[in-house]
């Protein structure tokens, strides 16, 4: 039979009903701080904590129920595992984390501050969830991606890459987040939707259905896009924007005197614009080319997407009917 590496001691606390033992230390466990004789956190049984490699419960985390602790992870701080959650391989809890329900915490994955990560969800690779953001149901957060602030990852959602979602952002259903997208904000991204690449969500917006923004696209303030809408490239939709289909908005760029990005989209009441710091009707718009350009190249420019603008909208208008 193998060593121990540690035993139940007489010293306990009571949590939830429930009698759990502060550990001690029968070896050095040198990858993990520790010394023959030194006190850990608390376990409810042997089974909370693998007596085989270097895994370790420290400070007052405590680590009940079915849940357990094996490899080399870390559970430290005021956290808390318990159910029948897992937290392995070279895995970090820690700070007033809690880690419950069949939930896995492994690879180089961090679950810190007071977030939660319940029910059947997975946080992996060099994940890091944090502060008060919570993943449950079957999300998945993987590769570098983070969840922090009061954000929500649920459902079968799925946050990877170098993906960031937080702020009060909510990912849920089937929804995937990927490469370096950022959702932030009050943002949502719900059902089939994708948000990839360097694309942005943020504020308000809703992005459902089978959307999918990416590039490095931007979508904010209460713009919706959904259905089998795509906003890609350099676009920037916002406002009250209503993008349902690949045609209800374009983009020109480089464009005018900055080389910037010119968005045309449709809204709920007609066309809106957005041009670097702009954004406004399209009547607005032209009456600030004017006042800008007056009959210069860049006025002249302008204008003609202006006139394309219009055609666009009329369609939109016709449609609406």
């Amino acid at each position: 039979m193998s060593e121990k590496k540690y035993e139940l001691t007489d010293e306990t606390i009571s949590f939830e009903g429930r009698t759990l033992h502060r550990i001690r230390a029968l070896v050095d466990i040198a990858s993990a701080g520790v010394s023959r004789g030194d006190l850990g956190g608390y376990a409810e049984s042997e089974f909370n904590l693998d007596q085989s490699g270097n895994a370790w419960i420290c400070e007052d985390a405590c680590v009940f129920g079915d849940a357990e602790v094996s490899g080399n992870a870390r559970v430290f701080g005021n956290a808390k595992v318990f159910g029948n959650a897992e937290v392995f391989g070279d895995a970090k809890v820690f700070w007033n984390a809690e880690v419950s329900g069949n939930a896995r915490v492994f690879g180089n994955a961090q679950v810190f501050g007071d977030a939660e990560v319940s029910g059947d969800a997975e946080v992996s690779g060099n994940a890091k969830v944090s502060s008060d953001a919570e993943v449950y149901g079957n999300a998945e957060v993987s590769g570098n991606a983070k969840v922090s602030g009061d954000a929500e990852v649920s459902g079968n959602a799925k946050v990877s890459g170098n993906a960031e979602v937080y702020g009060n952002a909510e990912v849920s259903g089937n929804a995937k987040v990927s490469g370096d997208a950022e959702v932030y904000g009050n943002a949502e991204v719900s059902g089939n939707a994708k948000v990839s690449g360097d694309a942005e969500v943020y504020g308000n917006a809703e992005v459902y259905g089978y959307a999918m923004v990416f590039g490095a696209a931007k979508v904010y303030g209460n713009a919706e896009v959904y259905g089998y809408a795509m906003v890609f490239g350099a676009a920037k939709v916002s406002g009250n924007a209503r993008i349902s289909r690949k045609t209800d908005y374009f983009f020109v760029s480089p464009v005018g005197s900055e080389c910037g990005v010119l968005t045309i989209f449709r809204t709920e009441n007609g066309v809106s614009v957005n041009r670097g710091c702009f954004s406004g009707t399209l009547s607005e718009f032209e009456d600030a080319v004017r006042r800008k350009h007056g009959s210069n190249r860049y006025g002249d420019e302008y204008r003609l997407l202006i006139k394309l603008a219009r055609l666009r909208a009329k369609e939109w208008l016709k449609e609406g009917e």
